[in-house]
């Protein structure tokens, strides 16, 4: 295990009471993220050649689930910077100089990393396509102008990973490294989303912002800088562990609402009616069978892309079918906020929200299916059946 657990139970309980607040406002939710920092859980993936704990994909997923427990909003910046020092442990993409430094920098203070890849006119790039924004050579570096959208954690984060093409004759497509608050960068505060309040994925507008020449990650030609959806596949299956721990804290309120609930005319809690039993037991079924298959396919081969989507696509849909019983199942009082369930149902909306989004995933299963399907055929095609013998007289 390369994390504390009594650390990490410690910053879940500051991430729930905080997240009341933090979902209402909408603003940064600072206090989860420097217990989360505290905590030692945004390094929890560093390498180890780099003085890291060296936490695995598996290792992140489970932290991710109980920081979704806490907040998801918190989970999800959280998981931006986990995800990019498990990058850099398994590619080594980052340039060393720049890595080693901004890892003396989280020793301070939280190290916020996120992509700024989305874009007002080319949308997700899961659906293919090449990013607008520019990165113009200068004489000390470049240049970086461009719109980008939903960008989690646009407040707080320390450094964006900014998705842009060059303008050489022969121009490349690559990630710049974009320290926050410099000159030319602006927030447009245009996050009003049903769930995820917190995590503050607004518009960000770069005009002009100058950064060293050194803070670029992989340039590329274009030909070969489309996003990998199934090379994603794991990483993606490993995020949906936020919002287990969202359904886990959703199924946790409901138990204790049927626990506490004594009617009158009943005499004593709802949970001991057939009625309730029945719709934890559906809760129970939907809930920890999401956890089985999140882990379960964790834990084995990550190169099966199409295992992983299908994985992620039953698990997401899973947990949100489970929420939204236990909000049915418990009436008007799951629609109130002091409950905690209605945050939670928002919440979980998001799911399968993230690119890939729930139609791509679909679609790259029903290929897949076609071409094992089509390479069946023509294997019968080039070994058809013997024709029978003659036997004469």
């Amino acid at each position: 295990m390369s994390y504390d657990p009594i650390a990490l139970d410690a910053a879940v309980r500051v991430l729930a009471e905080a997240a009341p607040e933090a979902d209402q406002t909408g603003q940064f939710p600072w206090t989860g993220i420097r217990a989360v920092h505290q905590a030692g859980l945004l390094e929890s993936t560093v390498a180890t050649r780099y003085g890291g704990p060296g936490g695995t994909l598996s290792t992140a997923a489970h932290i991710l689930a109980e920081l979704g427990r806490g907040d998801p909003s918190v989970a999800l910046i959280s998981a931006m910077t986990i995800f990019n020092h498990l990058g850099q442990a398994t590619k080594s993409h980052w340039p060393d100089g720049l890595y080693r430094h901004l890892l003396g920098q989280a020793r301070q203070q939280p190290l916020l990393l996120n992509a700024a890849r989305v874009e007002p006119e080319l949308g997700s790039p899961a659906r293919g396509g090449l990013p607008a924004t520019r990165a113009r050579r200068t004489a000390n570096g470049w240049s970086i102008s461009g719109t980008k959208r939903f960008v989690t954690g646009a407040h707080g984060l320390t450094h964006f990973l900014v998705w842009a093409h060059t303008d050489e004759v022969q121009a490349r497509v690559g990630t710049f490294v974009v320290p926050n608050g410099l000159p030319g960068i602006k927030v447009i505060e245009n996050w009003k989303s049903l769930g995820m309040r917190a995590t503050g994925s607004h518009d960000v507008e770069y005009t002009d912002v100058e950064i060293p020449a050194e803070n670029v990650l992989e340039l590329v030609d274009p030909s070969v800088a489309q996003q990998d959806n199934r090379g994603h596949a794991a990483i993606t299956l490993a995020l949906t562990a936020i919002y287990l721990g969202a359904a886990e804290a959703a199924q946790e309120a409901f138990i204790r609402f049927a626990h506490e609930r004594v009617p009158a005319n009943l005499g004593h809690p709802i949970a001991r009616t057939e009625r309730f039993i029945n719709l934890s037991g559906e809760i129970d079924l939907l809930v920890s069978g999401a956890r089985q298959i999140i882990f379960g396919a964790l834990e084995n081969n990550l190169g099966d892309a199409e295992r992983l989507i299908r994985a992620r696509l039953l698990a997401g849909r899973q947990i949100r079918d489970a929420v939204e019983i236990a909000v049915r199942g418990i009436g008007n009082p799951g629609l109130n906020a002091d409950l905690g369930l209605e945050r939670h149902f928002r919440d979980i909306q998001s799911v399968l929200v993230h690119a890939p989004q729930e139609d791509t995933s679909v679609a790259i299963l029903g290929r897949a299916a076609f071409d094992r399907w089509n390479k069946a055929e023509a294997s019968r095609s080039d070994y058809p059946e013997q024709l029978p013998i003659l036997k004469t007289a």
